[in-house]
């Protein structure tokens, strides 16, 4: 009978009669059951809970106990007698019932299945008295019926059941002792009943469980003491039982069985699809821009300024990412990561943390950096809180103070509503664990508290709770509609005991991660309150040490854990390193070690690395990740997001070469994908901490995480891709481990147009169009920027060539070639440079194809090395290496959808071929061909852009005639045509082969690469220098090109040439080669497009040149100087002219019949100084690439493509390495040639993001009106116009002494008569109701009223021509507006010391009295001092104006400055204060400024340069009056150098504090004169140089795309105006502002029709309007400078900023209207400009009154409203027809003088002997 027991027995234990065997993963760890002493587990029947009575108290505790030990289930042993106490289903006890219930639901919360026994065995007494035992028929029924019951009630919450167990108390009880009893099968069959009803009840349930009983296996349960024993007093056995059935024993045990080779076994294979790859940055580390844009100061920015960061680095700088988004994108772009993760700086956004102090330019970065990102297709992660708490809220405790929670969760609220739209991940803490113990414990963070006992844990329990606020508001506000995710990034390391057969080490590595990681992870993901474990060890301490405390452990509240609990959507891990934990006593020593009592070590077999916590120990990323999959992941059901992963490296001279960051990468990302594809761990995302190096805290810039190098010594900040940042993007690329590179389609190129046979080119060609419409522009029109784009599908491009480049000169089987054997002669190249290394691109295709991702290029030109191919030039030596080296460079590229746009020779001839002749042999055409064969077949499957040569006229010319390049030949006179001559018939025979064998297959397209300077005549009015420019490019461009696309036959302008020189020079042959009529037909047509290489212009003309020695260079009979305006660059003849590009397009398109264009090359070099902040660069391709722009928008140009000249510094021919063409810098002197990325590659990236040029948002034209009352005037000067110098009394000024000395003002002028104006009011005033204006600003000259500048003796006569002047104008209803001071003192006073003398300040109050006592009761509009900015540095630090004076420029313009204001605030408080109660006016100041620019916006340097620049100009005086002393820049900076030359204090004098007082708030208005713009840098001084220009540091330049002027120093920079204007609002308060002076300059020929002018008044005032509207600046007024041409002080009259122009060569000077009065006039009549889709306004209708001069018949062009006429039948502007009958006159005269030149010709040719048919018939030449 035992036997049979036993067998029954183990069938049930075994899952009899379940019909499947139990699962592996269903495997538990079992502990229970509940006792109702609560001592001991159960060890008989009575003890066992039965719910008789209340559960207890601490059950829930005691659960989360076992859970925390790796307990997975709890046995739960119902009562059937008390659940159905008279056995009957339907009178069950409700108390119990529901006792149970809660039982279960408390266990499930807890995260432990239930394992229900519906019964012991043994029948119940109160049951075995009615319904017998298990022999009895009716019990087994009355048992099912129970089951039944049971199932109903418990079913939702149970998953496993056993029927009975203890089977043993059958036996005992005396119920089996009967081998024929029945009771044993009523007991099988009661069982497979309630089996069976099971089943029947619930079909989809798990298996029924039956018979095991597992009593004791677990030791102690109970529930004293928090439900846990001391483990001091637990037994051995029982810890070791516990231990290995915990989660993390579990762990321990499933890796346990590996033995070290295969843990570290590598694993191939691939990420599942859809894995985020990311990488990060920090706010802190990298932002920079501490306090641009009103940042608050962080608790980093106060750590590093308080000394404790190594050698007392900060994060003031860091990499200035916070104005270089765009570099940080481009890295992204190159990385190919679709995912980035950054921190958001709080203090940024809040400065004080508050919503209250929102900074809108703050969040305006983080929008730009978003934006960004996703236009290049990148995730925005955004982490809220990287550890830079706002120092405000530090200052009222930080982290540890309560109220923190609530400002956190506002802050997240804000982000969420501003960035949740785009951003759909977010993390709220990163490694808040770091927070906690390093900021608030050991204090080796900031803020730097040391309080591990009680601050620490308070961190913590405020972080918590700010997390789950945060999660709150973003599930209940955001997550509806933005759809996005929240969690929580922690850090921790993976904990391995040191002993792993050690109970207590593992026991003790346990605790490490409890107090680690499950000190935030066990609140969020399991329960809401801190592990148990962790609870339990530091109640144990706290008993330990008392009366000490060592920790303070806060408390939840239940409704605290209920809203912790669960607020998490994935789990961020931070993880670094692994340490081995032994279990030790930690003593009563605070601190988690202390506390938790362990000991952390590291394996002295681990690899050490440049850290002093990290080892790299990548298997204990798996083993941490497969524990919080199930320690936490098993509860939460979220995935794991990896949020960190790296380390660090020392900075020193191997940054680029970080190997060991490459290992441990491939370690640590191989873990995870073993975790992902062995494991089963949920992962989704993997993080590379960091994209560049950064500040690292403590660390400062010692340590670099990066993946990309920082030189911090550089303040442009580069950023260099390492070796690991190729590796990080090869294995994103791969998806992981498995070397597959998919391979775009190639799509078929069709030549959409065939060429057809053209006649030859005339002489000159029928292009000399191009001249005719182009050459008599205006510098204006020629400059004037136009805003498009390009077509879609134009191809964007970056070059290269072989030699270059690639290096590796005799690597892998490649021969020597002609450039090798050159370079290598010691002298032939700078420094004896050698593209022996060059770039090394052979063994850098990664490297390069990082950098054309991170361009975007569509398209990449590059050559094949012929003797990487064919070492000795024939097939037979074929080197596969070289052909290797190309399959991965062309696989690459179309892996990343970039068209090869493939040269097959790029000037390297194989050196054996040139020992056979090189290309003077003919036999090189057949070879050459073999070459091009192969590379077709081998390689034509894939490239569809192929290119024979690149510029063969450089090939001819420069190697065969100038003998400079390879071969060296210096045969000038013959080599080059005999050259040129193989070069054509090789490029034709190439060009068919593809034609004939591959084209219908490959489907591509084959051409020439042709190279060309634009050439303008010297005189475009002369036919003959027309003919002579038109010359010199058939002799250049049409040398090649007229074959190929006209008729297979030279240019007859060369021909002819040649020819005649010929016979001048008595040879009987021609030395031009002449080709057959089947080499004619074979080369004609064989280019499916027209690729252009052009870099500059020239100028030429005419002239007979020398017949001996023959040549090229004098058979072309030209004379040549730089173009116009053309732009000095770092080699010599390759100057920079933009606008000869369109022109040459435009040449082109006439001669060829309009072919599709590519611009193969266009680039300009910059010396090798200039590294990666290479603004002439950025000049270049914004100038050029609008004049293509133009060819193809304005002209019709067929332009398909743009190639960038080049990819990266390199070899650069004849120049070595001395220059550099490329978007990105290549470190020649870095064997690891780092490739840095260039400003010039970031504005190319957005030229092709944009497809070119689309029109700025802020530049279109806003239409609209300014307020009522504006105050339309304009302006002039008394000594600029009155003349009259010594008229009535009138005193001398210092301008009449200061023009009156030679060589001051320009021409020797002065002011003696001026404009006349003392004697001309009518006609003055004539011109200002003309205008329309209804202000009139002029000053008064002081010597005029005060002939010695004082109040001795007062010339009324010269007052009463102001009461004339005055009255005048107010009878024509226009207000006076008078300044009193413009810059003429009285001579007088500057003998007694002028300006420096401090009494002029009593002498201008009293000279200003006079002035409001006369005039006051008319004059309601007072400015004191017009630029008083001029007046102290240009008049007594440069010495330039007026008084003249130099001697003493670091002092003497600071005085002057010092006095000017106060005399302006002694004019406005007596004005104010005696005058203003009864005449009613208001009186301000009038000060100059430009508006200033960073030359390059990506840098801080830049930036500050100018921010310097602007309060060292308006700031110098604007500060005072505004804001009540000198602007700190200035008074700093002045101090600082004062104080560094020896001085004893600064040269800037102080203002005492009754000064600051009266001078602060003595404005009714600003006064603001405005004229352009400029670029600023930082420029160093030698500290001893004491001027003003050293001590405000600042170089300035111009944007060569700004119009110029007839001023120097004066670009048309429209938006700089508005700028400027928001400026003042913003800084000063938002006066009210009057733009006192604003115009433009012209000089040179008299043009009445000044486009220009109309150009600038239109832009600038429609700026002005868009500052009143737009950004609410209180704009009252408007004056135009000037009203008439006049004496521009120094420049004399050459300048002339007037509305009319004065005619000077009458002595009567009158005055005439240019169009810019008319113009000017319009817009005061509609007080802005009204829109046209309204409709015509009257206001455009009137014309202007007349002056009563005579009148221009200069017709007039505007620019927003031309007006037309009719002309030929059709409707033109009126400049297009005058322009067109000037055009027709001058096409009358040329076609005369064409008809008397063809005359002569013809009658010479009938004159003269043709010896051979090489020289050209004349017929054929015209």
């Amino acid at each position: 009978m035992r036997t049979l027991l036993g067998l029954f027995t183990l069938w049930l234990c075994s899952g009899g009669g379940s019909g499947k065997a139990q699962n592996q993963n269903d495997f538990m760890h079992l502990a229970g059951p509940l006792t109702k002493t609560s001592q001991s587990l159960v060890s008989e029947r009575e003890d066992v809970f039965d719910c008789s009575h209340a559960l207890p108290s601490k059950l829930r505790d005691h659960f989360q106990y076992l859970q925390s030990r790796g307990v997975t289930h709890y046995k739960v042993p119902l009562s059937w007698s008390h659940i159905l106490p008279t056995g009957d289903s339907s009178r069950p006890h409700q108390d119990t019932v529901r006792c149970y219930r809660t039982l279960l639901e408390q266990l499930t919360e807890s995260g432990l299945q239930p394992l229900v026994v519906l019964h012991r065995s043994a029948v119940p007494e109160g049951l075995r008295a009615t319904l017998g035992d298990w022999d009895s028929p009716e019990l087994p029924k009355a048992f099912e019926s129970y089951a039944e019951f049971v199932f109903a009630e418990f079913g939702d919450s149970v998953k496993y059941w056993i029927t009975f167990s203890h089977l043993d108390e059958l036996s005992e009880s005396g119920g089996l002792t009967d081998p024929n009893s029945s009771s044993l099968e009523n007991v099988f069959r009661t069982h497979i009943k309630v089996y069976e009803l099971f089943h029947r009840l619930s079909p989809n349930r798990e298996q029924l469980l039956v018979g095991c009983d597992i009593v004791d296996l677990y030791g102690d349960g109970s529930l004293n003491n928090n439900a846990a024993r001391s483990p001091s007093k637990d037994t051995s056995s029982d810890r070791e039982i516990d231990v290995f059935t915990s989660t993390y024993g579990k762990i321990l045990s499933k890796f346990s069985a590996q033995s070290p080779s295969e843990r570290d076994d590598f694993l191939i294979g691939s990420f599942p699809e859809g894995f985020q790859w990311a990488i990060s940055s920090e706010s802190f580390k990298v932002e920079g821009g501490w306090t641009e844009d009103g940042k608050g100061e962080t608790i980093w920015d106060r750590f590093g300024h308080q000394g404790h960061v190594f050698d007392n680095q900060t994060a003031d700088l860091a990499c200035d990412s916070y104005n270089k988004v765009d570099y940080d994108v481009y890295l992204l772009r190159g990385l190919l990561t679709d995912t980035f993760q950054f921190s958001i700086s709080w203090a940024r956004i809040f400065p004080t943390g508050h919503r209250g102090s929102l900074s809108e330019k703050g969040a305006l970065y983080y929008d730009n950096l978003i934006n960004t990102l996703l236009q290049s297709n990148i995730e925005p992660v955004v982490t809220l809180y990287h550890w830079d708490l706002p120092q405000a809220l530090q200052d009222n405790e930080g982290w540890k103070n309560p109220t923190v929670v609530e400002a956190f969760k506002d802050f997240a609220d804000f982000c969420f509503s501003r960035f949740g739209d785009r951003v759909k991940t977010w993390n709220t803490f990163s490694s808040p664990w770091v927070v906690s113990h390093s900021g608030y414990g050991t204090g080796e963070h900031a803020p730097g508290v040391k309080d591990p006992v009680i601050s620490s844990y308070q961190v913590t329990h405020n972080i918590l709770k700010s997390h789950a606020e945060a999660w709150h508001v973003y599930n209940n506000n955001y997550r509806k509609q933005q759809g996005g995710r929240v969690g929580i990034a922690l850090n921790s390391d993976w904990a391995e005991p040191l002993n792993a057969t050690n109970p207590q080490d593992i026991e003790a590595a346990g605790r490490y991660l409890d107090f680690m990681l499950g000190w935030f992870a066990h609140p969020i993901f399991v329960d809401g309150d801190y592990p148990v474990k962790l609870k339990t060890q530091i109640e144990q301490k706290k008993q330990e040490c008392q009366p000490a405390e060592v920790a303070r452990l806060p408390v939840f509240t239940e409704s605290e854990k209920q809203r912790i609990k669960g607020t998490a959507d994935f789990f961020g891990l931070n993880h670094y390193t692994t340490r081995l934990i032994n279990e030790s006593s930690g003593q009563c020593v605070p601190g988690p070690h202390g506390v938790g009592d362990f000991q952390s070590h590291v394996d002295p077999s681990w690899p050490t690395i440049d850290s002093d916590w990290i080892q790299p120990v990548p298997w204990g990323l798996r083993r941490l990740l497969n524990y919080i999959s199930a320690q936490y992941i098993s509860v939460s059901k979220v995935p794991i997001h990896i949020t960190g992963n790296g380390m660090p490296m020392y900075y020193n001279s191997e940054s680029f070469n970080d190997t060991e960051r490459i290992n441990f990468l491939n370690g640590y990302i191989n873990e995870v994908l073993k975790a992902i594809n062995l494991d089963g761990v949920d992962i989704k995302k993997y993080t590379v901490q960091s994209l560049m190096d950064g500040f690292e805290g403590p660390q400062g810039y010692s340590q670099r995480y990066g993946l990309h190098y920082v030189n911090f010594e550089d303040s442009s900040r580069p950023r260099t891709p390492k070796a690991s940042a190729y590796f990080y993007a090869n294995v994103i690329e791969m998806n992981g481990f498995e070397k597959v590179r998919s391979v775009s389609d190639v799509p078929k190129l069709q030549t959409t147009r065939k060429n057809p046979a053209l006649p030859p080119s005339k002489v000159p060609s029928t292009a000399k169009v191009v001249w005719e419409k182009f050459s008599h522009q205006t510098r204006f029109e020629k400059k004037l920027y136009h805003y498009g784009t390009f077509p879609e599908g134009f191809q964007w491009g970056v070059s290269s060539s072989a030699y270059q480049i690639e290096g590796a000169w005799n690597t892998d089987g490649k021969g020597p070639s002609v450039w090798d054997t050159f370079t290598q002669k010691p002298g032939n190249t700078p420094n004896n440079d050698t593209g022996d290394i060059a770039c090394d691109s052979y063994n850098k295709v990664e490297e390069d194809l990082y950098m054309l991702r991170s361009l975007r290029v569509k398209s990449y030109r590059f050559s094949l090395s012929w003797s990487r191919i064919f070492p000795n030039g024939q097939r037979p030596s074929i080197n596969q290496n070289g052909v290797d080296y190309y399959n991965r460079l062309i696989n690459g590229l179309l892996a990343h959808n970039i068209t090869p746009m493939v040269t097959l020779y790029h000037w390297d001839l194989p050196q054996a071929l040139q020992d056979t002749g090189g290309w003077d042999n003919a036999n090189m055409i057949d070879i050459f061909n073999d070459f091009c064969d192969f590379c077709f077949s081998t390689f034509g499957d894939r490239v569809k852009f192929w290119i024979t040569f690149n510029q063969p006229y450089t090939i001819a010319w420069s190697g065969y005639g100038l003998g400079q390049f390879p071969p060296n030949v210096k045969d000038p006179g013959n080599a080059p045509y005999k050259i040129a001559h193989n070069l054509l018939k090789a490029h034709a025979k190439a060009y068919h082969t593809y034609d004939d064998k591959y084209r219908s297959t490959q489907g591509g397209l084959v051409s020439i690469s042709l190279n060309a300077d634009w050439v303008e005549p010297k005189d475009p009015n002369t036919p003959r220098q027309i003919t002579a420019a038109d010359r010199a490019l058939q002799f250049q461009l049409g040398w090649f090109a007229h074959p190929i696309f006209k008729n297979g036959d030279y240019p007859d302008a060369m021909k002819w040439q040649v020819g005649n020189k010929t016979d001048l020079q008595r040879l009987r042959l021609s030395r031009l080669p002449i080709f057959t009529d089947q080499e004619k037909a074979s080369i004609q047509g064989t280019a499916d497009f027209f690729s252009i290489n052009a870099y500059t212009s020239t100028m030429v003309h005419h002239v007979t040149t020398s017949l001996k020695p023959p040549s090229y260079e004098t058979d072309r009979d030209l004379g040549r100087e730089n173009a116009d305006h053309s732009v000095d660059t770092a080699i010599e003849d390759l100057k920079a002219v933009p606008w000869g590009l369109r022109r040459l397009l435009n040449w082109i398109k006439e001669e060829y019949a309009d072919p599709d264009i590519y611009i193969t090359e266009n680039g300009v070099a910059t010396d090798s100084g200039t590294t990666v902040d290479d603004p002439d660069r950025i000049f270049f391709y914004k100038t050029y690439i609008d004049e293509a722009l133009k060819a193809y928008s304005l002209d019709g140009v067929r332009v398909k493509g743009f190639i960038a000249s080049s990819l990266m510094d390199s070899f650069e021919w004849l120049n070595g390495y001395r220059v550099g063409f490329g978007l990105h810098h290549v470190d020649f002197q870095n064997p690891s040639r780092p490739r840095t990325p260039k400003y010039s590659a970031h504005y190319y990236y957005q030229i092709i993001r944009d497809n070119g040029f689309p029109q700025p948002s802020g530049d279109n034209v806003l239409y609209g009106n300014f307020r009522e009352d504006f105050a339309w005037s304009t302006s002039t000067a008394a000594f600029q116009i009155e003349g009259g110098w010594r008229a009535d009394g009138k005193g001398l000024s210092i301008w009449d002494q200061f023009s009156h000395t030679p060589l001051r003002v320009g021409d020797d002028e002065n002011g003696d008569i001026a404009c006349d104006s003392y004697n001309k009011i009518p006609e003055d005033l004539a011109m200002l109701k003309t205008l329309k204006v209804n202000h009139y600003r002029f000053s008064i000259s002081w010597p005029r009223i005060l002939p010695d500048g004082t109040t001795s003796f007062i010339n009324t006569a010269g007052l009463d021509y102001y009461h004339r002047l005055v009255d005048a104008l107010l009878a024509a209803n226009i207000k006076p507006q008078v300044t009193l001071y413009h810059w003429d003192l009285p001579q007088a006073l500057q003998d007694e010391g002028g300006w420096e003398n401090d009494t002029v300040v009593q002498r201008f109050r009293d000279y200003a009295d006079v002035v409001f006592n006369s005039l006051g009761n008319k004059v309601k509009f007072w400015i004191t001092l017009n630029e008083p900015y001029v007046v102290a540095n240009l008049g007594h630090g440069y010495g330039v104006y007026a008084p003249g004076i130099s001697l003493r420029p670091g002092t003497l313009p600071y005085i002057v400055g010092h006095n000017l204001l106060k005399a302006h605030a002694e004019a406005w408080h007596l004005y104010n204060e005696k005058y203003r109660p009864t005449q009613g006016g208001i009186i301000g100041i009038t000060i100059n400024s430009d508006w200033a620019e960073p030359r390059n916006p990506y840098k801080q340097e830049d930036i500050d340069a100018a921010r310097r620049y602007v309060q060292f100009y308006m700031g110098w005086f604007a500060n005072p009056i505004f804001k009540g002393d000198y602007n700190e820049i200035m008074k700093t900076t002045i101090r600082e150098r004062s104080l560094a030359a020896g001085l004893l204090k600064s040269r800037l004098p102080e203002f005492t504090p009754e000064e600051i007082k009266r001078i602060n708030g003595t404005y009714d208005f600003f006064g603001l004169n405005q004229y352009t713009s400029v670029l600023t840098f930082p420029k160093a001084f030698d500290k001893n140089l004491q001027i003003y220009d050293a001590d405000r540091g600042v170089g300035t330049a111009a944007d060569r795309s700004w119009l110029d002027s007839g001023s120097p120093w004066l670009k048309m920079t429209p938006t700089g105006f508005r700028k400027i204007l928001k400026f003042i609002k913003e800084d000063y308060g938002n006066p009210p502002i009057y733009v006192t002076e604003n115009g433009v300059s012209e000089r040179g020929p008299i043009d009445l029709n000044d486009s220009p002018r109309i150009y600038y008044y239109e832009n600038y005032i429609n700026n002005a309007m868009k500052a009143f509207l737009l950004d609410g600046v209180d704009l009252r007024g408007y004056t135009a400078w000037t009203l008439m041409d006049n004496l521009e002080w120094a420049p004399g009259f050459a300048e002339r900023f007037g509305l009319f122009y004065v005619n000077r060569s009458d002595v009567s000077l009158p005055r005439l209207p240019k169009g810019s009065a008319k113009r000017y006039s319009t817009i005061i009549r509609c007080n802005g400009f009204p829109d046209p889709s309204e409709g015509p306004h009257e206001c455009l209708t009137p014309e202007p009154e007349g002056t009563g001069a005579p009148h221009t018949t200069t017709t007039i062009a505007t620019t927003l409203y031309p007006p037309v006429v009719k002309f030929l039948g059709m409707e033109v502007s009126i400049p297009d027809a005058v322009t067109t009958l000037n055009v027709l006159f001058s096409l009358s005269i040329i076609c005369a003088a064409a008809a008397a030149v063809m005359t002569y010709q013809c009658f010479r040719a009938t004159k003269k002997s043709k010896p051979t048919a090489e020289n050209i018939n004349l017929e054929s030449k015209f």
